[in-house]
């Protein structure tokens, strides 16, 4: 199960690209009448009187950048939500990217502290929703990431969703997650054989403990902690857990991330639960879970990959990240604990949010 099976690739761009347009066409017949086409950067209303102004935190991070990207194309203006002046700069960086150049007028950037609630309601309002992508990891990486990082993203996350609560604009927030919030349960247990890992399934807080995962543990804590207050405010909200995030140079801008979410690689890998997403498809999933599906919205936790790593595919990351391909898939001694591993059938499960793809994807192609 997957958000676009290779042999989909060439049929689901073209339905990506068909999409794009349709929605382009119905932005210029809106506009047309107020201002020549041109969007209104002030409340940019859509032609169905729809705001289609959204922030992003953490928009100039890897992940941050293509979902930006993609909003774009797809006829929204975006808010970057920065904490400090040099990640400002970057957003000066993207506007003069040649990718974004053309839709430099529908960028702006406000500076605010993640870790105050009244902050973030002053850089959400007027936005009609959030996406939440912003993740800290400390320069050193593996060792870098701590449990008091962890807790730290957690309280994070709580005054996102709860700023979302108390702005009146806002409608929807889509969470940035992992798949690390999901997959590390205790593969002891009789229970699990068979068992699939899917939107039902959390991580287990006390094995992240107890292994020292403070990134997974992070990640696990701040969902729980959006889901808390969403559901106890009413918020619309929709969570992605992403497998490893790869791509385009996805080290070299990514690496800190990278290092963190491998910790713990060999057990994940001898479970086959090491999975990677591309960062690209990744963006455009979240662009789906905003714009749901017609007049139904698309909200709950959805997981998200496109591949589980074989021998092949651990080696091939390995060379990428520059480590030796033992830190990830374990050495000849460790295949004893792989071949009973492989037993048990793990799976991991992504069908709703291909169900969700696939049913707008063709939603598109037939207005078209």
């Amino acid at each position: 199960m997957r958000i676009v099976r290779a042999t989909e690739n060439f049929s689901a761009e073209l339905k990506e690209f068909i999409c794009a347009a349709v929605q382009r066409r119905r932005d210029d017949d809106g506009f047309r009448g107020s201002g020549g086409g041109k969007w209104r950067n002030a409340t940019d209303i859509d032609s169905d009187g729809g705001n289609r102004l959204v922030c992003v935190t953490g928009g100039v991070s890897y992940l941050g950048r293509a979902i930006v990207k993609r909003l774009l194309v797809h006829g929204y203006s975006v808010r970057i939500v920065v904490d400090c002046e040099e990640d400002k700069e970057k957003v000066s960086e993207m506007e003069a990217d040649a990718e974004t150049a053309s839709f430099s007028n529908r960028i702006t950037s406000v500076v605010s502290r993640l870790t105050e609630t009244e902050s973030l309601v002053k850089a959400f309002d007027g936005c009609a929703g959030v996406f939440h992508t912003a993740a800290f990891v400390d320069p050193a990486g593996i060792s870098g990431y701590s449990k008091s990082m962890a807790e730290l993203e957690a309280k994070v996350s709580e005054n996102v969703v709860e700023a979302c609560t108390r702005t009146g604009s806002v409608r929807k927030c889509v969470f940035t997650s992992s798949l690390l919030a999901c997959a590390l349960q205790d593969n002891s247990l009789n229970d699990l054989d068979h068992s699939v890992i899917n939107e039902e399934s959390w991580s287990d807080e006390q094995l992240c403990i107890e292994n020292k995962l403070w990134y997974a543990l992070g990640k696990l804590k701040a969902e729980k902690a959006a889901w808390r207050i969403a559901d106890s405010k009413g918020l619309k909200l929709a969570t992605i857990c992403p497998a490893l995030i790869t791509g385009p140079d996805f080290f070299h801008r990514n690496s800190t991330s990278t290092l963190a979410y491998l910790k713990g690689a060999k057990e994940m890998y001898s479970n086959g639960l090491l999975a990677t997403m591309d960062v690209n498809r990744l963006a455009k999933a979240h662009v789906r879970l905003w714009e749901g599906l017609g007049d139904k919205t698309a909200f709950g936790r959805y997981i998200c990959f496109d591949t589980i790593l074989s021998k092949d595919g651990a080696e091939k990351l390995a060379k990428d990240i520059g480590v030796q391909v033992e830190k990830i898939c374990g050495s000849s001694s460790d295949s004893n604990a792989i071949a009973e591993a492989s037993t048990r059938n793990l799976k991991i499960s992504d069908k709703k949010l291909f169900d969700l793809m696939s049913r707008t994807l063709r939603s598109c192609y037939h207005e078209s």
